[in-house]
């Protein structure tokens, strides 16, 4: 059986040196850790299973491990991410996969506005709807949401993609639609089975850039 971590009525100080010492090559499996903000930040191996909700800024600047959320995740999920998994069974609040180098976050339910901004690299893939301004100032990366997103999706974007199987509220700044490929298609299709997420890739919309350089005349 996997070791269990009870953080209930406990600092993340102290849960988090706990955890890192747990980690010895079999999943981490912690429970109440809601209250938690900033929960598994920076590690560069290992499995974190979290049973519920989790609090705000967990996995952020993780560097190798996969952490699975049972719950939902709060604000700032895997903010600055650089390498592993982070997985969501329901939802992520504002500003899930902000600022990440690489790495894969899939939230299997819906995300907050500004899911996605300045990604760097990472594959962000949100299995529900997304909030306003997702994907802004994207530097590189794809951005995957099977339902709809809210105003400006994709607002100066630089480069990356961008794949909506639903609506959009309104497109952002140098933002353009661009026909799939059969590329973009046995990509999506890829990552929709290695998630077990439901979804016709044909079906979708891209989205890239008008311009690599939006704020040059």
């Amino acid at each position: 059986m996997s070791p269990v971590l009870d953080a209930k009525d406990q600092e993340l100080k102290t849960v988090s040196r706990k955890l890192r010492k747990m980690l010895n090559g079999q999943p981490v499996v912690v429970k109440n850790a809601a209250h938690l903000h900033g929960l598994a930040a920076g590690l560069k191996h290992g499995e974190v299973v979290i049973e519920g909700h989790s609090g705000d800024y967990l996995g952020v600047l993780n560097d190798g491990a996969t952490i699975t959320v049972k719950g939902d995740a709060g604000k700032y999920l895997a903010d600055n991410m650089t390498r592993g998994r982070v997985l969501v069974e329901g939802n992520a609040d504002y500003g899930a996969g902000q600022y990440c180098y690489g790495g894969t976050v899939v939230v299997k339910g819906n995300a907050g506005d500004f899911t996605a901004t300045m990604n760097k690299g990472a594959t962000i893939i949100i299995g529900g709807d997304v909030g306003s301004e997702a994907g802004t100032y994207m530097l590189a990366g794809d951005l995957v949401i099977v339902g709809d997103a809210g105003a400006n999706l994709g607002n100066y974007l630089i480069r990356g993609n961008i794949y909506v199987g639903g609506e959009w509220a309104s497109l952002g700044h140098n933002t353009r639609l661009e026909p799939l490929t059969e590329e973009d298609v046995h990509k999506l299709e890829g990552y929709f089975a290695e998630h077990g997420i439901q979804a016709d890739a044909h079906g979708f919309h891209k989205l890239a850039p008008l311009s690599a350089k939006p704020f040059y005349k």
